[in-house]
């Protein structure tokens, strides 16, 4: 007599865990193949301080290969290497980034710096919500080609409606020098435009000049406060978070005057470090807002977290 075989539940169960995975599971078929989008960002950032609100505008980006042609010129490859290695940063290339800012104290809206040119500076307003025939006031921290590439095109100036300030020092140096391009194409053909201010100037409520000379012959910081909440606008005082913010005294190939510009560097970091101040970085990583701190005898750039976010 034949023995009777069955399969309980048990066993069917315990066999299917044995098989391989992809047995028991049906083809998948895509149903769409997404193209490459190339690396991408926000065009601005936008964040509260105090009463007034303060927005990061991305006008461009560019990749510079051989970065020690730029910055630390005046230390050795294996320095620089080893710098670069600690920070997790490549050698053979930097990421330069453009930001401009805008600031609304309620009553006024105060553009500093205009980017790279015309249409680059207000496609970046109007995604952050602005026109050009908004902009109250366009303040201008130094004359190099990056910073004043939007003051005016073929079609004459951008902001028609705005008063432009810039440093007096500043315009005199460029006026009285040969060879800035940007200068002779953008500033001095509108310089009836522009209020010469000093140091230490307003140029509207709780908006401040901030000498810091040596990357340019005048070239100005700002500080902006609201309800005892402070931030720079630090333009180009550093030019990197690493080779030039972490080592203040490596020379820079921008630097104007290297040896002020160095001096410039430790006292901004000095200030900012010792006061808790955050600062927007013309050329810093994207959004460009971020802190100094005081790291191993010298510098270290945080960048900004949700600190001001919170409105």
């Amino acid at each position: 007599m034949s023995k009777k075989t069955g399969l309980t539940r048990r066993s069917v169960l315990a066999g299917a865990a044995a098989m391989p995975l992809a047995a028991t599971m049906a083809p998948h078929v895509a149903k769409a193949k997404a193209e490459m989008m190339g690396v991408g960002a926000t065009r601005f950032n936008r964040m509260k301080l105090g009463n007034f609100e303060v927005t990061t505008l991305l006008v461009g980006t560019r990749t510079v290969e051989n970065p020690q042609s730029i910055f630390g010129m005046n230390v050795s490859g294996a320095e620089f290497a080893d710098a670069s290695a600690a920070a997790n940063i490549p050698t053979d290339a930097a990421q330069f980034f453009f930001t401009p800012t805008v600031v609304n104290t309620g009553n006024e809206l105060v553009l500093f710096d205009t980017g790279l040119s015309p249409e680059s500076i207000t496609g970046a307003l109007e995604a952050a919500g602005y026109s050009a025939d908004q902009i109250d006031t366009v303040v201008i921290t130094h004359m190099h080609g990056d910073h004043v590439g939007g003051v005016a095109g073929e079609g004459g100036v951008t902001f028609g409606n705005a008063r432009h300030v810039t440093g007096r020092v500043e315009y005199d140096a460029w006026a009285a020098t040969d060879g800035n391009k940007a200068f002779e194409g953008k500033i001095r053909p509108n310089a009836e435009r522009f209020d010469m201010i000093e140091d230490g100037a307003d140029v509207a409520g709780g908006i401040t000049a901030v000498g810091a000379f040596g990357h340019t012959p005048g070239h100005m910081a700002y500080r902006i406060e609201s309800e005892g909440q402070q931030l720079v606008i630090a333009a180009d005082f550093a030019n990197h978070y690493v080779w030039s913010l972490a080592y203040p005294d490596w020379e820079v190939k921008f630097d104007r005057d290297k040896a002020a510009a160095a001096a410039t560097r430790r006292k901004m970091l000095d200030m900012l470090a010792a006061d808790r101040i955050p600062f927007i970085g013309y050329h810093m990583p994207w959004p460009a807002v971020g802190y100094v701190e005081k790291h191993d005898g010298g510098y270290k750039y945080a960048p900004a977290s949700y600190q001001l976010m919170l409105g």
